[in-house]
């Protein structure tokens, strides 16, 4: 069986790592390299680096600060944002990512997808999606969940798929930061109607939120900011919770 994976998120604007509620109110979170260095020592299966203003203001990844926390860890690391071509991810992966996350760059121009998982394999590409739940039904969001879009989130997931995406990371911009827990219908749904794994992201606020994520909603991953920067879970503990739960986790 394969084990589920705990995945700290670090949301760096201005070189800092910083985390919101609902992609809004956004409050210094600490150092994205100690950080980065505290979480692969304290039980991480993974780590990613989102880039959140990289979009917003038309610029690339902070490539110098991707180098430095790949030189502090031994545990996979994604990095996202203003991630739009071959050479950006060539650039990115020289720097030590082993995965890329993309989000508008992809909705904007899919071929891209394509054009990645060709040249570097679908094991390296994140497809992210930001969706809110509007009148019943979850709409992709662009730019940081900024600018809203015509996709559906489970015809754009499945879109992804089929061009080569490795992993979708789904985040639920109504749970985001709410620690209210994950969006596990809409992830129960992503998990029954794609073949790759689903990362869940946004909500959670205690163990039981992972654990629900876990048996709920089917996710393969549960990714989480806040409650791991601010130290209100310890990754290791989390992991023993919810091995006591039956569900299986690297110790």
């Amino acid at each position: 069986m394969l084990t589920k994976r705990i995945i700290p998120c670090l949301d760096i604007k201005n070189g800092r790592t910083v985390k919101g509620v609902n992609f809004i109110d956004l409050k210094d979170a600490g150092d994205p390299v100690a950080l980065a260095k505290l979480y692969a020592e304290n039980g991480a299966d993974e780590l990613v680096f989102l880039d959140i203003s990289a979009t917003v203001e038309g610029r690339k990844t902070i490539f110098e600060l991707v180098l430095q926390v790949a030189e502090q860890i031994n545990i996979p690391f994604t990095v996202g944002g203003g991630i739009t071509s071959i050479d950006d991810v060539a650039k990115l992966l020289k720097c030590g990512a082993d995965k890329v996350s993309l989000n508008s760059s992809v909705i904007k121009r899919p071929d891209l997808i394509n054009e990645l998982a060709a040249k570097f394999g679908s094991q390296c590409i994140v497809v992210a999606i930001d969706a809110k739940l509007i009148d019943g039904q979850w709409m992709v969001h662009l730019a940081g969940g900024r600018i809203p879009t015509k996709w559906n989130l489970f015809h754009w997931a499945k879109e992804a798929e089929n061009r080569g995406a490795g992993e979708i990371l789904f985040t639920s911009m109504n749970n985001d930061g709410t620690k209210k827990g994950f969006a596990n219908n809409a992830l129960k749904k992503l998990s029954e109607e794609l073949n790759i794994p689903i990362i869940a992201s946004g909500g959670a606020g205690n163990p039981q939120h992972f654990i629900d994520a876990f048996q709920k909603g089917k996710a393969d991953a549960a990714l989480a900011a806040s409650v791991f920067h601010f130290g209100e879970i310890d990754i290791l503990d989390l992991k023993k919770e919810l091995k006591k739960n039956n569900i299986e986790v690297r110790l």
